[in-house]
């Protein structure tokens, strides 16, 4: 397949930090909550100006399990949105017990996303972190960077780094050398 490429992008733990609930992390359940991570912004910049698409992918089982409304949900990535220059974004709304083919780890959501932009998933990279994330961007296919966090394994990405911004040049440092 010959398409264009693409940074699919998880959101909490990427994009923005985690909120600590009872010694876990967890996803924002309001947009007070939601605040974008400082390297976020001119990591995205330095990936779009290098030709790849930014699409969002994110489990959000909260609205699932009634802990958030979908009305708080959109409004936190409204907020996403205007801080953030993303070409797309899906939310996985399920919980485990749904076992629908979008949340993660399964690869539902990427491979939507790829249809609907022409990617091509070879060439494009899933920077999650979480595990979870991990093994969704291997079942699409995708090249996997894990930002190293103290709530994942660390195992099975192709790259590891501590900060989206490590991540951007991680993944642009090849495509310099060979240009």
């Amino acid at each position: 397949m010959s398409g264009r490429r693409a940074i699919f992008l998880d959101r909490d733990g990427v994009l923005n930090a985690v909120v600590w609930r009872d010694g876990k992390p967890a996803s924002p359940r309001s947009p007070l909550e939601w605040e974008a991570a400082i390297d976020a912004a001119p990591a995205l910049a330095a990936l779009r100006e290098a030709g790849f698409l930014l699409l969002v992918v994110t489990n959000q089982p909260d609205v699932r399990r009634s802990l958030m409304s979908q009305a708080t949900l959109d409004a936190i990535h409204d907020k996403l949105r205007e801080q953030l220059s993303v070409d797309d974004l899906i939310a996985c709304v399920h919980d485990d017990r749904d076992a629908c083919a979008c949340r993660k780890p399964r690869p539902g959501m990427l491979l939507t996303l790829a249809e609907r932009w022409g990617v091509d998933l070879a060439e494009s990279w899933m920077v999650g972190d979480q595990d979870r994330d991990i093994a969704c961007g291997r079942a699409a296919g995708c090249r996997t960077l894990l930002l190293t966090r103290p709530y994942n394994s660390g195992a099975g990405a192709d790259l590891h780094t501590d900060s989206l911004a490590e991540a951007a040049a991680a993944i642009l440092t090849p495509l310099r050398q060979t240009a």
